[in-house]
């Protein structure tokens, strides 16, 4: 007797294999083995000259689809049924969503078994939840495989019915989507936002006070900010009271606007006046742990921390499910088991002590209506989670398994509490504001802070220490300056806002997202550039086209509303047929819609976009977006860079692509050597220049790109004879005599060991190392150091400084989240924004590290008794280590074996994973 399991991937199948008896074979379907056909060449003999056989939905017979085994997975489906033909029961294991149903009612279809099934449903594959869904499986819920049947329908119905739509009038392979093309209008909503923002300035004061009492006298604390925020009882305008389409005041703000002159004359009139404390405000705050990760959160909190993709978040948190680290990544709901409870909570109580678990057990319920995809929240996996250094897990798997490990433990502690402590100084009729906060208690702080990969490095983060003060106070004045600010354009989405736009506006599924953020930028409608989301001009057309004439399928309420209909179907609440029916076929149907205005929509007018103060039209070609215009030659049109943003282009750089184009390149001057004219152009790719003319016998001149950031105005001729030299020969690697260079590429300065067929090394250059003067020294320096990991910053120092001249510790620059920073011991302090890290020197870092410590930034009682609590907690993790050392041996010697065996079904795993889960 022996029974046939079907999981999805050949990962999860391996997994699996550990936990069952040896009478049990799993084999992977690897992903859908049915679907709606993708190509004309899918589409049977039979049926290729039916007018609906395209769409792949028979619409006239009640929305019949057709479905088809594509080739790639003809050779899976045979060996699955020839597995069949030995086994006396099958087990559907497919995951325990609308997808996972969806694959085992199509295996049912097609292997058409004749022995008892079973549907096999868990959360987490660790032996303990494997034996426990043996023997509670189920049979196959018709109506969730009816509502992902109807949703993959509706998908299909607006895909292939628009789609051919912007061929016909924009341009050829563009794709339209229910939820896609909503998603790539708020993009381009949010660029239409910063075109028409207009920038305001102002201008305030800011003091550095000294406490009146000397430090070592029975003061705490040491030199603190204040911020000018009121002149004569009016509050001084910030940025918050800028009207963002018109760059002035918000009409009814009753506000003085300070500018350049007027601050600097009221820094003049108070610069040697007494300050006197006026009121101290302390305000108690409590905060509570966030809820544990679900699909959506996980993607938000990765992108955020770990600069990681949605997709790329969603691939690894699948390999982590499979191999039995996590519960299941697809969920909405953040809602945990007793077992994770007691888990996490033992977790607290080991590590950290039992002050810092919350004295209840935290029991989070979701809000979202549809929230149906797993009924508990992502987590470790297990009856007891494993720290993240027992995992055995490295690089970004160890990364992201810690992010889910930390987040699920910091939701059982306690309470974090916090003193909001608020200081108001007056200096003549100037009202200034100093903002403290004091963590009186870190709770779940000490695990878990959102937003920084090291608990201990953002606690400090969170506190702002103000010295002891009273009301009456005299402090002194140790620094005056005026600052002046200006008003910054709303922010692009990244991944993670996006995300979270979608989902608070209930569009589309949160398990979709990744593959949705995906098609954005690989159909072109979206660039990913230093983590932002920018739309194209191509973007900005199809979304005009779309919102003229087919406003509802662009509306987020409107699309919300669509997505609440099909988990009503999934529930039962609704009926499937009428739905599509009215939605596709109806008197205002898409079918109906689309062939009423395909007539109205004038292919040359779709093809424009029209942008304000540009007098040009912007055209979507063949080749990509360019300007046309007309002038007294007749029509000109000029490429646009593929690197400058629709919000970025404005008449000036309009006037010089244009100029560029009828009067030739602009001449910047001769090169010294060769007599040769050097020119500044705009390409495709942005900005370079290029020596000399282009002929007949000189058809591919020497060019090169600027560096980014670099204006072309701000370029010399002395700049740009260095860039031509590029790239450099630095000279030879000393251990391979293979030639070491610089150069400038696609993402900026970098160094390369170049070993022919052997391979390529790079490194990136950041500054203060500079492409056009690093030198071989520098470069081996830097090709011997190990590359930085995606997500994490460099521990490679930008600037060694020196020694301290007590402790004799190295001080040195190194590059954090929010910038340059310098360490000493446990004491990092930010550089200015201003401050260069090429002029940094150990005298300026001295001052900054004691000002941090006076300020509250060293080591405290409290900082202390933290360490004593850290060394025990690392004496249990070490011991825990210890103990499991053995099996992780064993362990990673059995999946060094399996490993080798498998890699080409890892391979078609990884292919199948990213194709699965799409809407």
């Amino acid at each position: 007797m022996s029974t046939l399991v079907i999981v999805e991937s050949p990962t999860k199948a391996r997994t699996i294999r550990n936990f069952l008896p040896s009478t049990y074979r799993v084999e992977a379907s690897m992903g859908h083995v049915r679907d709606l056909p993708s190509s004309a060449e899918e589409i049977p003999e039979a049926v290729k000259g039916e007018k609906w056989a395209q769409l792949g939905v028979n619409v006239e017979a009640d929305f019949e689809p057709l479905y088809v085994v594509p080739k790639d997975k003809k050779k899976i489906v045979k060996e699955l049924k020839d597995a069949l033909k030995e086994a006396t029961e099958l087990i559907l294991a497919t995951d325990e969503d609308r997808e996972g149903e969806s694959i085992s009612w199509h295996l049912l279809q097609i292997l058409k078994p004749k022995v008892p099934i079973k549907r096999m449903v868990f959360h987490e594959i660790t032996r303990e939840a494997i034996r426990d869904a043996l023997t509670h499986c189920r049979d196959i819920d018709n109506r969730v495989v009816q509502a992902q049947e109807t949703r993959r329908i509706l998908d299909r119905l607006v895909g292939y019915t628009l789609s051919p739509l912007l061929w016909k009038k924009i341009a050829w392979g563009l794709s339209a989507g229910r939820v896609q093309s909503v998603a790539v209008r708020l993009l381009v909503r949010r660029e239409r936002e910063r075109r028409a923002f207009r920038q305001g300035s102002y201008w305030d004061l800011k003091a550095t006070l000294t406490p009146p009492t000397p430090l070592g006298k029975g003061g705490q604390g040491g030199a603190f900010d204040a911020k000018l925020v009121t002149v004569g009882n009016v509050k001084v305008a910030n940025g918050s009271d800028f009207d963002e389409n018109t760059g002035q005041i918000t009409a009814g703000r009753r506000v003085l606007l300070l500018n350049e002159e007027q601050a600097r004359a009221l820094l003049s009139r108070i610069q040697n006046k007494p300050w006197t404390v006026g009121n101290i405000e302390e305000r108690p705050v409590t905060r509570k742990p966030s809820p544990p990760f679900t699909t959506s959160t996980l993607q938000q909190e990765a992108n955020r921390k770990l600069r990681l993709g949605a997709r790329e978040t969603m691939r690894i948190a699948q390999s982590l499910y499979e191999r039995g680290f996590i519960t299941y990544m697809r969920t909405d709901s953040v809602h945990l088991s007793e077992q994770a409870i007691t888990a996490a909570r033992s977790c607290v109580q080991e590590l950290y002590g039992s002050e810092y678990l919350s004295p209840q057990p935290r029991k989070y319920t979701t809000k979202s209506k549809g929230a149906q995809e797993a009924h508990e929240a992502i987590r470790p996996a297990g009856s007891t989670f494993r720290t993240p250094q027992q995992t055995g897990l490295d690089g970004v798997d160890f990364r992201l398994y810690d992010l889910i490990w930390k987040r699920t433990v910091a939701s059982q502690m306690a309470d974090a509490r916090q003193t909001h402590v608020t200081v108001l100084t007056q200096v003549e009729d100037a009202g200034f504001r100093s903002s403290g906060k004091r963590i009186d208690f870190a709770g779940f702080l000490r695990a878990y802070v959102e937003g920084s990969d090291d608990p201990n490095a953002a606690l400090e983060d969170q506190e702002v220490i103000l010295p002891a003060l009273k009301v009456g106070d005299k402090p002194n004045c140790k620094d005056l300056e005026a600052i002046g600010h200006e008003t910054q354009p709303p922010a692009r989405y990244t991944e993670a806002s996006l995300v979270k736009m979608l989902e608070s506006e209930g569009v589309g599924r949160p398990s979709t997202y990744a593959s949705i953020i995906g098609t954005i930028v690989d159909r072109g409608y979206a660039k990913l550039i230093a983590n932002a989301l920018i739309p194209t001009f191509t973007a900005f057309a199809v979304t005009t086209l779309l919102e003229t004439h087919f406003p509802d399928l662009v509306d987020t309420g409107f699309t919300s509303r669509m997505e609440q209909t099909l988990d009503e179907i999934a529930t039962g609440e609704a009926k499937w047929l009428p739905y599509l029916q009215k939605f596709y076929t109806g008197e205002t149907g898409l079918a109906t819609q689309v062939k009423e205005q395909e007539s109205q929509i004038d292919a040359k007018v779709a093809r424009t976009v029209i942008l304000e103060n540009i007098t040009a039209k912007v055209c979507i070609g063949k080749y990509g977006a360019y300007l046309e215009s007309e002038n007294e030659e007749g029509q000109v049109k000029a490429s646009i860079p593929q690197d400058l943003t629709p919000a970025d282009l404005d008449p000036e750089k309009v006037d010089f692509l244009l100029k560029q184009k009828t009067e030739g390149p602009e001449k910047l001057g001769l090169h010294p050597d060769t007599g040769e004219p050097i020119y500044v152009l705009i390409g495709n790719y942005g900005p370079y220049v290029q020596l000399g003319d282009v002929s007949e016998t000189n058809k591919k001149p020497k060019r090169s790109s600027l560096p980014k950031g670099t204006d072309k105005d701000s370029v010399t001729v002395d700049m740009a004879v260095s860039l031509l030299t590029l790239p450099r020969l630095l000279g030879t690697h000393p251990d391979t005599g293979a030639k070491v260079q610089a150069n400038l590429g696609m993402y900026g300065p970098y160094v390369v060991h170049d070993q022919g067929k052997v391979g390529k090394d790079y490194r990136s250059i950041k500054p203060p190392d500079d492409v056009l003067t690093i030198t071989l020294d520098r470069a081996l320096e830097m090709l011997a150091q190990p590359k930085a990991v995606r997500g994490s910053k460099s521990t490679t120092p930008l600037k060694e400084l020196g020694a301290h001249p007590e402790s004799g510790e190295m001080i040195n620059v190194y590059d954090g989240r929010y910038g340059p920073y310098v360490k000493h011991g446990d004491i990092n302090a930010s550089l200015a924004k201003d401050e260069s890290v090429e002029n940094f020197t150990l005298q300026k870092a001295l001052d900054l590290l004691a000002a941090k410590e006076a300020a509250g930034g060293g080591k405290s009682s409290k900082s202390k008794k933290s360490t004593t609590t850290k060394k025990t907690t690392a004496a249990k993790s070490e011991t825990a280590a210890k103990k499991t050392t053995t099996a992780k041996k064993t362990t990673a010697a059995k999946s060094e074996t399996a490993a080798k065996k498998t890699t080409t079904a890892k391979k078609a795993a990884t292919a199948t994973a990213s194709k699965k889960k799409t809407e």
